[in-house]
């Protein structure tokens, strides 16, 4: 299966997880109900990391539960682990085989905290570690960038954060929309590769995004990174004016995510002021086209807190898109495995 066939495959994988994930998350929701968990801890790496990150939002905001990114090597070097017991400690993970992941939950475990892994592999040593399994069952991903696995952790942590706050069927019935969302998002592949051939010199760029969809360009940052080689950094909105913004040179590329919510204000205006101070050429990924700028759609059609299980897929297409323009195999990036196992 190549990179292009995982990334049209999501639609059906957000489908699935609609109708097996339920079954699954019963136990874990039980269990942290039973023992008033109040807080949560998540370990991760690459593109999970990023995940996670989107968890400290879905899960702060839908079910009001403070997230905190696990430190590994605290855990898997240093050994000198914090205490975790009260909190619901995660492991997510595509390959399950991280060891500095499987030593979080298993000190995690050690210390009678509540722990769960989400991975891809039910057979690997995170889920054996973890006293509660959500396979993602997106099928095996063969693609050295991950794409598939994403959004499936994407979807199966806003079903857990549905699943773990007030009953609210606005919320469900939502979560319903995300597979054909997806499915409109793959037809932005036309216009990714659109600019992907008129930015095929691009070698350096910032990638904006806030709130939820810090974790998309998180995300956008690292597929650029992997698949076309371009150093790109990305930045919440908020954190890139405290200071970065000095480093950004006139002209210079800057890709921004701007979905409709709370701060998609913030986000023109500071998208405006990019491009009319700094002359910056900017790429948007939005639902509606903005004056001075690049259009890279998306259909901005779901809850802000669903946005980055649609927003990424034309972010991916744009990063395979422009490997592609530069003459890189996205099948074979350099210098990367699939699994990447760090201590």
């Amino acid at each position: 299966m190549s990179l292009a066939d995982e990334i049209g495959a999501q639609p059906t994988i957000a489908a699935r997880l609609l109708r097996e994930m339920p079954e699954r998350l019963e136990p874990l929701v039980a269990a942290a109900g039973e023992r008033r968990i109040g807080q949560v801890m998540i370990a991760a790496r690459g593109s999970s990391d990023h995940a996670a990150t989107y968890a400290q939002y879905a899960l702060g905001s839908l079910a009001r539960l403070p997230v905190a990114l696990a430190t590994p090597s605290l855990f898997s070097r240093y050994g000198t682990p914090p205490r975790v017991d009260g909190a619901l400690v995660v492991g997510i993970s595509q390959s399950g085989r991280s060891p500095d992941v499987v030593a979080v939950l298993t000190e995690a475990r050690r210390q009678g905290a509540l722990t769960a892994a989400l991975t891809n592999d039910p057979s690997s040593p995170l889920a054996a570690a973890a006293e509660h399994l959500l396979d993602l069952g997106a099928g095996e991903e063969l693609s050295v960038a991950a794409t598939k696995t994403y959004t499936a952790e994407l979807m199966a942590i806003a079903m857990l954060a549905v699943a773990l706050g007030p009953d609210s069927p606005a919320d469900r019935e939502a979560l319903q929309r995300v597979p054909e969302a997806q499915r409109v998002a793959l037809e932005s592949a036309e216009r990714a590769v659109e600019l992907a051939d008129a930015h095929a010199g691009l070698a350096d760029c910032v990638v904006l995004g806030r709130g939820f969809n810090l974790a998309t360009a998180l995300e956008w940052a690292l597929k650029l990174k992997e698949l076309a080689y371009v150093r790109a950094q990305a930045y919440s909105t908020a954190d890139f004016q405290h200071g970065p913004v000095a480093s950004l040179e006139p002209g210079a590329d800057v890709l921004a995510i701007l979905a409709r919510g709370a701060l998609a204000a913030d986000a023109t205006d500071l998208v405006d002021r990019l491009r009319t101070e700094r002359r910056a050429r900017v790429l948007l990924l939005s639902d509606d086209p903005v004056p001075g700028t690049d259009h890279l759609p998306f259909p901005d059609v779901l809850p802000e807190w669903l946005s980055p299980l649609v927003a990424i897929i034309p972010a991916q297409l744009f990063a395979a898109a422009l490997a592609r323009a530069k003459g890189v195999d996205v099948e074979s990036p350099r210098g990367l495995n699939k699994v990447t196992l760090t201590r």
